[in-house]
């Protein structure tokens, strides 16, 4: 367990901007199990396009902005990840996602994620899903409109920006 920021090993400790730091606990299994899934499919989408890498819950990106996120699950274009340095990339890249999904666990407070999302796409990326599963919801973000939300859908469509790209949502309730 984390106390005090002394605590966090020197370069890690570093790397946080002030006011930045948020400590949480590990999920509960079932959220994990899901967040494993949301992984999963964005994984295959992402082998089988061939166009940008996929990542997990446990990346780091340093947003431009100086805040650094670690979405449940992300994607990015190859050209943009491929124009960092491989030092870059071996820390928490400094790079917004152009794809991010954060599913709402238990503990998590909505308002929160919501911020989080503006602040995705504030810096950046080009669509965020915000799922909250204990209401069957999806806040579809993207620049310049409002969250779309989707009342129990049966899947979710990453179109025009993830080319046939879609999240059956069965495995995720």
């Amino acid at each position: 367990m984390v106390r005090t920021e002394q605590s966090l090993s020197v370069g890690v400790r570093d790397h946080l901007p002030p006011h930045n730091f948020n400590v949480r606990p590990p999920t509960h299994a079932d959220t994990s199990n899901r967040n494993f899934n949301l992984a999963v499919q964005l994984g295959i989408w992402a082998e089988r396009d061939g166009t940008g890498l996929g990542f997990d819950s446990s990346a780091g990106f340093t947003l431009p902005n100086g805040a650094i996120r670690s979405p449940d699950a992300a994607w990015i274009r190859s050209e943009r990840w491929y124009a960092l340095t491989a030092a870059q990339q071996a820390s928490f890249a400094p790079i917004c996602p152009d794809f991010v999904i954060e599913l709402k666990s238990a503990h998590d407070i909505l308002n929160g994620l919501q911020v989080k999302m503006q602040e995705y796409i504030d810096n950046g990326a080009l669509l965020g899903w915000l799922i909250h599963r204990q209401k069957r919801m999806v806040y579809i973000y993207r620049p310049g409109q409002a969250p779309q939300i989707l009342t129990a859908p049966e899947q979710v469509s990453g179109e025009p920006e993830l080319p046939n790209f879609s999240l059956p949502m069965a495995r995720v309730w």
